[in-house]
């Protein structure tokens, strides 16, 4: 190895102790990364439940967005899986693929960030690895967390006669995408939905107590409400006169010529990280949309069947 690959080698490791090292929280089988793997003791009575999701530049935020925001949102979308299956997170692992130019300065931005939400939401860094690449910011992250064993809520599962609900508001992640694109105007409150969506954790009880189903809204609600349907062997019909909307998605809606295209592009935009869930009882925090049907894996608008999968993110 030359003396340049060293010196390489060194600023890594180096940088790795300084911005990554404390992200740990002291947790044992983490060993302060200093290893090349760690060890995640079982815990009596509980299922891991293990998920894994990646953002790229240009692709899940814009290009040139605050490297604090890119890590809080990376931790947040899978903090937001583990919550759709009733789970509560305790540890992750990242890798970070950093960009030719990529200064210290953002990278510590990146790690600060990072570091933030993981004190939030109670996780430890347990390890992972950083690279460099010729192409754009690329960051993946494999978080976990615990579930009562054999509680874990999965998308399949789905009855005949469900009620079908959703969290929260949609639509505000496609409108926060938007304006963060300076397509339309906004105070602040669209963008940070888009920028730092809310994982909700706070609805994990529920969701295991009187879930027969659920899903993350992050491809879409119309898209992964289908996901669910399709797991189930069942179909789903969607009442999009009834999904929940922020003021600000409303404002917009009623700006709309054509009010169900409206709704539509709202249904469909993803990025809101709420959770679709079917079940035999409307839960708290949670709106009715529709129900799930004896009809074939598709999606029913207003009596007309979707392809499951349509009006949805697709990445590829």
């Amino acid at each position: 190895m030359s003396g340049a690959e060293d010196d390489d080698l060194d600023r890594e490791f180096g940088e790795i102790a300084r911005l990554f090292r404390p992200l740990a929280r002291g947790a044992p089988g983490a060993f302060d990364l200093k290893d090349d793997a760690a060890v995640i003791s079982g815990r009596p009575g509980y299922d891991l439940v293990v998920t894994k999701d990646a953002i790229v530049e240009g692709v899940h935020f814009p290009v040139g967005e605050d490297p604090a925001l890119v890590a809080r949102k990376l931790l947040r979308v899978n903090l937001s899986d583990l919550a759709a299956k009733g789970a509560e997170p305790f540890a992750c692992f990242l890798a970070v693929a950093w960009p030719k130019g990529f200064s210290a300065a953002a990278r510590a931005a990146f790690a600060s960030g990072f570091g933030e939400d993981l004190k939030r939401y109670d996780v430890a860094l347990m390890g992972g690895d950083t690279v460099s690449t010729s192409g754009p910011l690329t960051a993946s992250l494999t978080a976990m967390g615990w579930v009562p064993e054999g509680g874990m809520v999965r998308r399949g599962g789905a009855q005949i006669g469900d009620l079908l609900m959703v969290s929260g508001t949609i639509g505000d992640g496609f409108l926060g995408l938007a304006a963060a694109r300076g397509e339309i105007t906004d105070d602040g409150y669209l963008t940070g939905r888009y920028r730092l969506p809310t994982p909700r954790l706070d609805l994990t009880e529920s969701l295991r107590a009187d879930a027969h189903a659920a899903a993350d809204v992050s491809d879409g609600l119309i898209a992964d409400a289908g996901h669910i349907g399709e797991a189930s062997g069942l179909g789903v019909r969607i009442d999009l006169e009834r999904t929940p909307l922020s003021a600000a998605a409303r404002t917009w809606l009623a700006g709309q010529s054509d009010r169900a295209a409206g709704l539509l592009a709202l249904a469909s935009g993803g990025d809101d990280y709420e959770i679709v869930c079917a079940g035999p009882v409307t839960l708290e925090g949670f709106t009715v949309i529709g129900e799930v049907i004896a009809a074939g894996r598709d999606v029913r608008l207003d009596g007309e069947a979707i392809a499951v999968g349509a009006g949805g993110w697709r990445h590829l």
